[in-house]
């Protein structure tokens, strides 16, 4: 059996919370823009990835 490392132990947990506190603050901030807004998003959710086509692309035509 392996000795405890708990300096290793303590830096895992360490780098676990951030990444739960982050979410959790991600989850804070789209609960509190719930309600329909006007004008652009703010800038935390710019970063976000958008879904759908990318700008300027168009229908082509269809060969008939």
């Amino acid at each position: 059996m392996e000795p405890m490392d708990i300096t290793k132990m303590l830096v895992e947990l360490k780098a676990e919370h951030k990444g739960i506190e982050q979410a959790i603050l991600v989850l804070e901030r789209m609960a509190q823009g719930r309600g329909k807004r006007r004008g652009r998003p703010p800038a935390w959710m710019t970063g976000m990835k958008r879904r759908g086509r990318p700008k300027g692309s168009k229908n082509k035509p269809k060969n008939e």
